[in-house]
């Protein structure tokens, strides 16, 4: 039973509540408002600020090395003036400084899925997130990669009776698509918020995604001469899984040697690894071998594609534009792994050429 002798009262006791509550909404508001706009202020300043000073490091660079060429500075104090610099650089680079400066522009790959949002984290933390998540997307494509590729080929010769059929391996083609999508999305988002990725690869990645698009629509052909028609498909599988090796090699061996480099200031926390970027000699010796012949596979693999469609075994358009693409990258993996290279020797005569200097100095004195 309702008691109605108190209704009025509870109906006024809601009342003030609800007053309340909308007093105290409208308060939050005001604050949130006002802090936002102070925010904003102190921010604009901020950037202002960055923009000079980083205005300023890049004419002191400038002037030194003009000062050097024409022999106007001492060495030695033209080597401290430089060390200074690059401190003041990569705390402005690789700090929070770095969110108040002018980030790299977002592409059209990135505003095609994504839109025209922007995708530069403001906080040195979060893009470092960005950064782990991406090694962690890379650590565990890198063993499907060996995986998927051994499994097509293990189920080739043990169940199939050496002819694919096309269901794996269009399914294979589309997590390929998937993989290097995922690739080219997040290496767009670094370089955004400050990577070094070099562009090249995101143009691979690109032709990779096209690669594996029009895989999809490649017929598979079996029976009869299905050895004949599927040699392609075969090369690139064992191709694939040699890909799988160097990136897990990469992966094992680069980590802690970039993390050493950042450490010793000649590396950003936002830079990633590559499979040319081996630190030290002994994984050069190691990489760059299984680089060059993994490029060279993916090249005869290219020309192969190339010359089963021409003379008409597999005639195809798919056949003849995988072809092109594979050796395509090839040259372009080859071309971006010699330019490393040159700049790693260049670097290291630079550095003994500054180490002979100091033990002189020192042995004079």
């Amino acid at each position: 039973m309702v008691d109605t002798d108190n209704m009025p009262d509870s109906s006024h006791n809601v009342e003030d509540e609800v007053g309340r509550v909308v007093e105290l909404a409208k308060e939050l508001h005001d604050s949130a408002a006002s802090l936002i706009s102070r925010t904003a202020i102190d921010e604009q300043s901020l950037r202002q600020r960055a923009l000079s000073l980083d205005s300023s490091v890049r004419r002191l660079c400038s002037l030194l090395n003009s000062l050097q060429s024409k022999k106007l500075l001492d060495s030695k104090l033209a080597e401290k003036l430089e060390d200074d610099l690059q401190r003041a650089k990569c705390m402005m680079t690789d700090g929070e400084v770095a969110s108040f400066l002018p980030g790299k522009p977002q592409g059209k790959f990135l505003r095609m899925f994504l839109g025209p949002i922007n995708v530069r984290a403001s906080r040195k933390d979060v893009q470092l997130k960005v950064k782990e998540e991406y090694n962690s997307y890379r650590d565990r494509t890198a063993l499907l990669f060996l995986l998927f590729p051994s499994l097509l080929l293990v189920l080739r010769g043990w169940v199939w009776d050496g002819c694919l059929p096309a269901f794996p391996v269009q399914l294979y083609q589309a997590w390929l698509l998937f993989l290097y999508t995922g690739l080219a999305l997040r290496e767009n988002i670094l370089r955004v918020n400050g990577s070094d990725i070099r562009p090249w690869w995101i143009y691979h990645h690109y032709c990779a995604m096209l690669m594996a698009l029009v895989s999809l629509t490649w017929e598979i052909k079996g029976q009869p001469n299905c050895a004949q028609k599927q040699r392609g498909v075969q090369l690139f599988l064992q191709w694939a899984m040699m890909q799988g090796v160097a990136m897990l090699l990469q992966n094992r061996y680069q980590r802690q040697r970039l993390y050493t480099r950042i450490a010793l200031g000649k590396a950003k926390r936002m830079d990633v690894v590559w499979g040319e970027t081996a630190g030290v000699d002994g994984q050069l010796w190691i990489l760059c071998p299984l680089l060059f012949i993994l490029q060279g596979f993916e090249a005869y693999v290219g020309l192969l594609l190339l010359k089963t469609a021409l003379v008409g075994v597999v005639p195809e358009w798919q056949v003849l534009f995988c072809g092109f693409l594979l050796v395509l990258m090839a040259v372009g993996n080859f071309s971006n792994t010699v330019q490393t290279l040159m700049v790693k020797s260049r670097f290291k005569a630079k550095m003994k050429r500054s180490k002979s200097k100091h033990e002189l100095a020192q042995t004079n004195s």
